[in-house]
């Protein structure tokens, strides 16, 4: 698999490009065109400048209503803004807390219910169909999308792009697995914090799984969606309802010539 390209932004959690992948044919992803990052709430002038000169025109936030409103991404001058989420809210914060404490595997659960959610819900189908349309309208300019970590929503649209571009399954695989690999000084921060906080051990294991992705993640969506609508294509095809004229013209507008 080539290598991902990793963008120099700091204020910004696991900034990718998705240039450079093989896809249909043979034929390489542009780069400048379709970017995956974690929320840009506390972007620098700095990186929005570079994100700017390196062709920013179109931001997708995949967040839950309360997310936003928590932490709202910060306006680029001359950039669209897009709210497509794919969650709903996550619940009472505190219940959460006190189920981490109390069960090292409370959030392996909730995990792997929400991964199921995510491409089973009607309405995570519809936003799913709002950002590759965006993304097929997109004719010039690079689009950004992100959640919180840039590592489960966004991975799951990474999923659909790169599926439709005809990337191979095993390399969006490892593309969705190297979250692990940017977030590990995000996780070991937090987790130092927590320590001193003096929350116990079934907390801190709860929070290293929940800033982390891993296969059995990955898997509960594709099982889900093999089980339920047959096959990738088939789900794309009818659920989210990108019709091959659209996945043509997606691949017309992100692949090399």
């Amino acid at each position: 698999m080539a290598s991902p390209v990793i963008l120099p932004v700091k204020s910004v959690r696991n900034p990718r490009d998705l240039g450079g992948y093989v896809g249909l044919n043979g034929h390489k992803i542009k780069t400048h065109r379709l970017l995956r990052t974690g929320n840009i709430s506390k972007i620098t002038a700095h990186d929005c400048q570079f994100l700017l000169d390196y062709g920013l025109t179109k931001v997708i936030d995949l967040r839950s209503p309360a997310e936003c409103q928590i932490n709202p991404d910060q306006e680029i001058s001359g950039v669209l803004h897009y709210h497509c989420p794919l969650a709903v809210d996550g619940g009472n914060e505190a219940q959460n807390f006190a189920r981490y404490r109390a069960d090292q595997y409370a959030s392996l659960e909730m995990m792997y219910k929400r991964y199921r959610e995510h491409v089973l819900t009607k309405t995570t189908q519809a936003s799913f169909h709002q950002i590759l349309k965006l993304m097929a309208e997109t004719t010039e300019g690079a689009v950004l999308y992100h959640c919180s970590e840039g590592k489960d929503r966004t991975g799951l649209v990474t999923l659909m792009i790169l599926h439709v571009l005809g990337v191979a399954p095993e390399v969006i695989r490892q593309d969705y697995l190297y979250s692990n690999y940017l977030l590990n000084d995000y996780r070991a921060i937090r987790d130092q914090r927590f320590k001193l906080a003096g929350e116990n051990d079934n907390f801190r294991a709860n929070m290293r799984i929940l800033g982390s992705v891993a296969d059995a993640f990955l898997d509960t969506s594709l099982i889900a969606i093999n089980k339920n609508y047959g096959s990738l294509d088939s789900y794309i095809e009818h659920e989210v309802g990108i019709d091959q004229e659209m996945q043509d013209t997606i691949r017309e507008q992100y692949l090399e010539k």
